[in-house]
C-alpha cells in the first residue's frame, strides 16, 4: 500500500507531530487553508471514516474528535473541523484524517 499518512506515522517521511500517543498522530497540513490547519490522523490505517465506523470501533473515532477538538481549543478562537469521504466528499489522501481549521473567520458557506 502507498500511504502518504502511513509512511509519517512509520518514521519514513519526516514530520513535527504537534500531538502523538499510541493511537493517533496530529501533524499540519503542508498545504494549510487556514493560519492553523492541523491534521489529526489513526496510526491504523483506514481509508476513511466509515470504515473506522464500520469496524465498530467507537473509542478511535470519539478519540480522533476528542483530540481535534482539544487542538481547536488550543488554538483560541473558534475552530472549525472537516472531514472529508471519498472523492465526491474532496477526500485526497485515503487514510482516514480529521482537519481542524482555526486563526481566521470561518465564513459559510466556504469560501
Amino acid at each position: 500500500m502507498d500511504c502518504i499518512f502511513c509512511d509519517i506515522i512509520a518514521g519514513n517521511i519526516p514530520s513535527n507531530p504537534v500531538y502523538q500517543d499510541e493511537d493517533v498522530i496530529a501533524i499540519n497540513d503542508i498545504n494549510p487553508q487556514a493560519p492553523v490547519h492541523r491534521l489529526v490522523i489513526p496510526k491504523k490505517h483506514f481509508a476513511d471514516v466509515t470504515e473506522i465506523e464500520r469496524a465498530e470501533d467507537g473509542a478511535l473515532l470519539a478519540k480522533l474528535f476528542a483530540t481535534a477538538s482539544r487542538l481547536g481549543r488550543q488554538s483560541g478562537g473558534g475552530f472549525r473541523l472537516v472531514v472529508n469521504t471519498g472523492a465526491e466528499g474532496g477526500q485526497t489522501v485515503d487514510h482516514a484524517h480529521i482537519h481542524v481549521l482555526s486563526g481566521r473567520f470561518m465564513e459559510w458557506p466556504p469560501g
